[in-house]
This record gives C-alpha cells, structure tokens and sequence, in this order.
C-alpha cells in the first residue's frame, strides 16, 4: 500500500506541472482548406472556418500590392506549409488568439513532429525570436534554425535574410510614412 501512495505521489508531483502550463490549451480539429502564406491556414471545423497562426515562428511576408511588398522566400514558405498540411485533417494543439483574432496552434504532423518544426528545419521560416522569445513556445527551434543555417537551407541562402518582424516595420512602415525604404 505504501508503494502505491508513494508511485501515485509521485506520478502526481511529475504531472501537475504539465497541468498547470496546458490549463488554458485548447484543441481544435478539422480540415485545412487554405494555406495564405507559410504560417497562417484556414482550418473547417465543422462548419465555421477558423484563422490559425502557427505557434512560435514567423514566415518571410508574402506580398500585399505596392504598399506591401513581399519578402524574398515568402511564396515558398506558404508553398511548404501547404505541402505538409493542404487538404488534410488535424487535431490542433493551441493556446490562445492573437490580435487579429486567429487561433494560435502548433499543428503535429503525422511523423511525430510540429509544422513549425519542419518549416524551421527545412529554412523556411524563422523561430520567432520577436520580443525576446515572448512568442516563442518550443524550446526546439531556435537549435533547428541554427542547423537549417550552418546548412544554408532555404532562406539562409541569402547572406542576410530580414526577419519578417523587421521587414513589416523597416518596409511596409517606411513605405506607409513615404519615407526611403532600401530593404524592399
């Protein structure tokens, strides 16, 4: 009996940590029916179609007329997100919503591993290092980024890709106020 109460203890004591961080998480289940760029999808679930903005990265911009040029990378990255998920069915992993109102979610694959993961991975989008980390929600990908860059993966093949937090402020935000924009 002492045994029991000691193994239930602690599988207490290892589990109530992880309950307390996902007390808020939530799951959403459905079918991608639009990738817009490579980290928001449009998820149907049942019927309402939901916003999800992928937990922890950001993509390189896709463009939005002349005021808002895209970045380089930007269509490939949308390009690989679909790849992994267009067209399928996934149960989401998320935590809250942002500003504009989209469902923040790691989105698992079917080998094991988060979109997220294998986006980083493979060089396409950056782990979101914005705000000193605020945003970031997997420790794994800052060490995926750094491999996907000694690789020269995807957009580390520029000798020096612009963040997408900075290009929407150093771009899209001088274009907005007519001032001289050279990164676009």
């Amino acid at each position: 009996m002492r045994r029991l109460l000691f193994s239930v203890a602690v599988l207490a004591a290892l589990l109530s940590p992880l309950a307390f961080e996902s007390a808020d998480a939530y799951t959403l289940s459905g079918k991608v029916v639009h990738v817009a760029d490579g980290d928001t999808l449009t998820l149907l679930s049942g019927r309402d179609r939901v916003r999800v903005r992928l937990a922890s990265i950001d993509a390189p911009e896709i463009g939005h007329g002349r005021a808002q040029p895209g970045q380089p990378y930007g269509k490939a990255a949308r390009q690989a997100l679909a790849d992994l998920v267009a067209g399928k069915n996934v149960r989401l992993h998320c935590y809250e919503q942002d500003q504009y109102g989209r469902e923040i979610c790691d989105v698992p694959l079917d080998d094991g591993r988060l979109a997220s993961q294998a986006l980083v991975a493979s060089g396409m989008v950056w782990a979101n290092q914005q705000g000193r980390g605020k945003y970031m929600r997997d420790a794994s990908l800052p060490d995926l980024q750094r491999r996907a860059k000694q690789q020269h993966l995807g957009l580390w093949r520029d000798s020096k890709p612009v963040p997408p937090w900075e290009w929407r402020y150093k771009c899209w935000k001088a274009l907005e106020t007519g001032d001289r924009a050279p990164i676009c």
